[in-house]
């Protein structure tokens, strides 16, 4: 069914008349999506798009994949779609042997939620749990869920409005450094100082017990910033030295968008508690924690979560989990990702507006500052792309410390071709605007 314009006008005005004003929606002209396949969709007015955004980067195999819509149906067809966790599913059960061997973690326990947010959360009560501290180390510019913890350990004001939080949090270097002291180092002076300026902070500035360190290998809402090579791993030689878990939050870097399974595999390390969620349902609602034995199991009191874990996501879970794997989609995002990034930088470096463009896999961001080497960042130019974009038959995002970064994640299943459509049309965006 395809809907007109005035449709449109009447939903858009029905979400704002029922919905919160702080939901915020992409567009003048608010999109309905109402079908998809492979990595385009349709909207209510009948217009197709290449979808460079994925739901968030929960879409990580697209749209009207059959192996996902079979398993779900299957579930659905047993009349069965949530029973709580007091008895047991065996897909959970399934699901969960799964991602353990996957995570890297040795001895692992599963725990399932609804949500990243939910699976943030949970990590951070199993850490202050296990270490009996509410102090926890994060990133500067990350961002970790909109709940009351997580969006303490988020390194971002943008979004923690007045920083309430029943956690103390001590931010240090992300993966950025073009701000501060530390814009002019070299990866190895940079990483170097990184380590100095963590374990001066918790020699210093924080109790004599942190309960975790929280990082995302690649920053996705700050604009797709990696970590530096070698970062993480000095991070993890100081925080083993302290006996200090590592979280990794891998909500939007999991499931093989950056190139390898798990974002943290770049890296030397192991994490504590690997926190997962988005791309593992392939748009069914799903999150989780796989962890150490001791710290999961460390929880004095029963807990649960009534839908984390049902039938339905995790008949979704195993059949993405096997479509991951049957077509080799980290390895294809780490291909088609460095292919998608060099188009982009073919086309788009020495473009005046352009500051750089940046990212791993198919985790990308394009950053928009003033022309003539200005430090000043041009929101206004990122959200008039975006925009652009949309009117050339394009889907992306929005991001950036100061929200101004195209953001860049198609399904794992782009395939060259439309990786060098996406670039072209994010390049002609560009010249759109800057001409206009």
């Amino acid at each position: 069914m395809v809907y007109d314009g005035a449709d449109a006008n009447d939903l858009f005005r029905r979400h704002r008349a029922t919905l919160p004003v702080w939901m915020p929606l992409f567009y003048e002209r608010p999109l309905e999506i109402v079908a998809g396949a492979g990595c385009t969709v349709t909207d209510g007015e009948g217009r197709e798009y290449l979808d460079f955004y994925s739901g968030i980067s929960t879409n990580v195999l697209g749209y009207g994949i059959r192996e996902i819509r079979d398993a779900v149906e299957r579930q659905l067809r047993s009349g069965i779609v949530h029973t709580s966790t007091f008895y047991l599913i065996r897909a959970q059960v399934e699901a969960a042997e799964r991602i353990g061997r996957l995570s890297g973690i040795e001895d692992p326990v599963v725990f399932f939620t609804c949500s990243g947010t939910e699976a943030v959360e949970t990590a951070l009560l199993l850490a202050t749990q296990y270490r009996d501290s509410n102090q926890v180390i994060s990133l500067r510019y990350a961002y970790h869920g909109r709940s009351f913890g997580a969006l303490g350990a988020t390194g971002d004001r943008r979004w923690q409005g007045r920083g309430l939080s029943p956690l103390r949090v001590a931010h240090v270097p992300g993966g950025g450094r073009r701000r501060g002291a530390l814009r002019d180092l070299d990866d190895t002076a940079y990483v170097r100082a990184c380590a100095e300026e963590l374990e001066e902070t918790l020699t210093t500035s924080t109790p004599e017990r942190t309960a975790a360190m929280i990082v995302e290998p690649v920053q996705g809402v700050a604009g797709a910033v990696p970590l530096v090579a070698g970062q993480l791993s000095a991070y993890k030689e100081i925080l083993d030295g302290h006996g200090i878990p590592l979280i990794v939050d891998e909500v939007q870097t999991g499931w093989g968008r950056t190139g390898r399974f798990w974002g943290y595999q770049w890296h030397d390390v192991t994490p504590d508690l690997l926190v997962f969620a988005k791309g593992g349902g392939n748009g069914i609602s799903m999150g989780g924690v796989v962890g150490r034995r001791d710290i999961m199991s460390c929880l004095p009191v029963p807990s649960l979560s009534s839908f984390g874990g049902n039938p339905l996501s995790m008949a979704a879970v195993r059949a993405t989990i096997d479509y991951i794997e049957a077509h080799s989609l980290p390895a294809h995002a780490e291909k088609t990702g460095a292919l998608l990034l060099q188009e982009l930088r073919r086309r788009l470096v020495g473009e005046p507006w352009v500051r750089e463009v940046r990212g791993s896999g198919l985790l990308l961001a394009v950053e928009y500052a003033h022309p003539g080497g200005s430090a000043r960042s041009a929101p206004q130019m990122a959200k008039a792309v975006q925009e652009a974009c949309r009117g050339r038959g394009l889907l992306v995002g929005l991001g950036g410390t100061a929200h101004d970064c195209v953001r860049i994640m198609p399904p794992l299943t782009l395939s060259a071709a439309q990786a060098r459509e996406g670039a072209h049309l994010v390049a002609a965006a560009t010249k759109d605007v800057r001409e206009s």
